[in-house]
């Protein structure tokens, strides 16, 4: 989808390619996938407000892409985590090829359910 010249000068690199905190956090662990680390560490290593890291590494958890010990978190099973960022990638390729899917289309155009 294009974005507009005053959105591509004055943004940056990761902003332009829309990384999300969940991506973050994923790639701060795997790079130092060597070590466990509090909330507080990954959201400042991460770069992400500290107010939104419990509710990320809790659904990342509910992923399995991380692991939770005590204070600690740590990056969980790494063929997990390659397989759901190499899904991701491939949603994010074909939603730039084909568009993004709306939700309401898909329900203006869904069968009707047969039990109701």
């Amino acid at each position: 989808m294009p974005i507009d010249i005053e959105t591509f000068t004055d943004g940056s690199s990761e902003e332009l390619t829309e990384v999300t905190n969940a991506e973050k956090v994923v790639r701060f662990l795997y790079r130092n996938n060597d070590k466990a680390f509090t909330p507080s560490e990954i959201a400042e290593g991460a770069s992400i407000k500290k107010s939104s890291i419990g509710t990320v590494l809790r659904r990342l958890q509910d992923r399995e892409l991380v692991q939770h010990k005590g204070d600690y978190w740590a990056i969980g099973d790494e063929q997990r985590v390659h397989d759901a960022f190499r899904f991701h990638r491939t949603i994010t390729d074909l939603d730039e090829r084909f568009g993004a899917e709306d939700l309401d289309e898909w329900r203006e155009h869904a069968a009707e359910d047969p039990s109701g």
